[in-house]
């Protein structure tokens, strides 16, 4: 089934929940989108939705501290997690995100696939890789994007995807990598397909 089916640019936001008891009914399909606070999961959100203003951008890291919740219609939403990691914020609250991020991916049964975004000059940090075990030990999809790839040159770009796809295929899980740029939509194309695709396999083996 193609990913003509479902359209990311349906978007809309629906609500901003502290936790996993705020948000909708735990029914249809989820893809969450995760990553470093530094990691450009907010305008990557709005490049793959075509929407400038979908998901809030801040030249402060670490911003979203809710677990946002999009929907694109017929009970499929977009979910983006806490961003992690980097965020200059009090020790309290990076442990609230941290606490709702695990929490949501551990009980949410209709999470489908996972989203890792990893800044490309800057990847597979302890955390990202702890997420991608997580995905990979409960048998989840991962597509992890390496964003920011507008920020180096071709061939180093090429390199480090490989060298990515190298250290994630050890996994033996269902993690593909691509590189990403939300400046030039470099890959936007690439992880549309694969993310809709999340949506119709899950619908068509209901």
């Amino acid at each position: 089934m193609s990913s003509k089916t479902i359209h990311l640019s349906k978007a809309t936001f629906t609500i901003s929940a502290p936790d996993i008891r705020k948000l909708p009914e735990d029914s249809g399909i989820e893809v969450a989108f995760a990553g470093r606070s530094n990691a450009g999961k907010s305008s990557a959100l709005n490049t793959l939705t075509n929407q400038k203003g979908l998901a809030r951008t801040s030249k402060t890291p670490g911003r979203t501290q809710l677990i946002n919740v999009f929907e694109i219609g017929d009970n499929k939403r977009l979910i983006d997690l806490p961003g992690y990691g980097f965020a200059k914020v009090p020790l309290e609250m990076k442990k609230k995100w941290q606490e709702a991020l695990g929490e949501y991916l551990e009980k949410r049964q209709s999470l489908k696939g996972l989203v890792v975004l990893m800044d490309i000059r800057h990847p597979l940090k302890d955390l990202d890789m702890d997420l991608i075990e997580w995905a990979v030990d409960g048998d989840l999809p991962v597509l992890a994007l390496l964003t920011k790839c507008d920020k180096l040159s071709q061939g180093k770009r090429s390199a480090e995807v490989l060298k990515v796809k190298k250290v994630l295929d050890t996994l033996n899980g269902d993690v593909r990598v691509q590189a990403f740029s939300s400046l030039k939509r470099t890959g936007s194309e690439q992880a549309d397909t694969i993310i809709c695709d999340w949506f119709t396999e899950d619908q068509e083996s209901e």
